[in-house]
């Protein structure tokens, strides 16, 4: 299934190529040693530290309207019979003042098993180096945990997630990034003894120019008595091109 999501993803990269000689339309692809979201492991099926994923995905900006929409992709095995996790999102950039404003709403879909299906709407404000966002669920679905698909019985819905994010850069092509988030589920999966939890990340990144950047972070997350290894710590690196 990892094979078969990889394959994928090439051929979704390699097919949007062409359409990147607009102005507006611009694409990434990464490999990273683990992929985590909101400190968790999106690859169950190893024990150990280092589960590659291959990511890539584009964004379209409407001119200089501030309207946008992107596609992003990666392999993942935490849900079975699927390996490939693909978001679809689109929103709006403004300014106020000095600060830099985002909102829109995103979609994480798994086309090997929908139970993981989850919406999001999302608001985020960047002032200087510094970036708060937030995200509130309005589907049923949540990531597995809830929903009608889970088979579950449980509502997703109002589940959110705050994250406070820093990068700062310290020195020519060198910028040090860190961030936490809270995770604070719905009241039903609360109620079904799952605990609301708190991620991190400490890490920078070097520019070699061109497009490409390495990435290395420490990542991770609290509650590991119920949540496991997948909430550990990792020393995750991480290499992009952006198109």
């Amino acid at each position: 299934m990892i094979r078969a999501s990889i394959k994928l993803l090439t051929v979704a990269c390699a097919a949007a190529l062409p359409l990147l000689a607009s102005a507006q339309l611009t694409g990434n692809v990464s490999m990273t040693s683990n992929y985590k979201f909101r400190g968790q492991d999106q690859d169950t099926g190893k024990v150990s530290a280092f589960k590659p994923a291959l990511q890539g995905g584009f964004d379209y900006a409407f001119g200089d309207t501030g309207w946008y929409v992107g596609n992003w992709n990666s392999s993942v095995n935490w849900l079975p019979g699927n390996s490939l996790e693909s978001d679809l999102y689109g929103g709006y950039k403004f300014k106020a003042g000095e600060v830099d404003l985002d909102v829109g709403a995103l979609s994480y879909l798994y086309p090997g098993n929908t139970s993981g299906n989850t919406t999001e709407l999302y608001g985020a404000a960047t002032y200087g180096p510094l970036t708060a966002k937030y995200s509130h669920t309005v589907s049923k679905d949540y990531f597995g945990w809830a929903g009608a698909k889970s088979g579950s019985g449980l509502r997703g819905r109002n589940t959110g997630y705050l994250n406070v994010a820093v990068a700062q850069e310290v020195m020519p092509k060198v910028t040090l990034k860190a961030a936490v988030g809270f995770t604070r589920f719905s009241g039903d999966i609360r109620d079904s003894g799952v605990p609301s939890y708190m991620d991190y990340q400490f890490g920078g990144a070097y520019d070699f120019g061109d497009g490409l950047t390495l990435g290395a972070a420490i990542v991770g997350a609290n509650k590991k008595d119920y949540f496991g290894s997948v909430n550990k710590a990792r020393v995750i690196a991480t290499l992009t091109k952006t198109l």
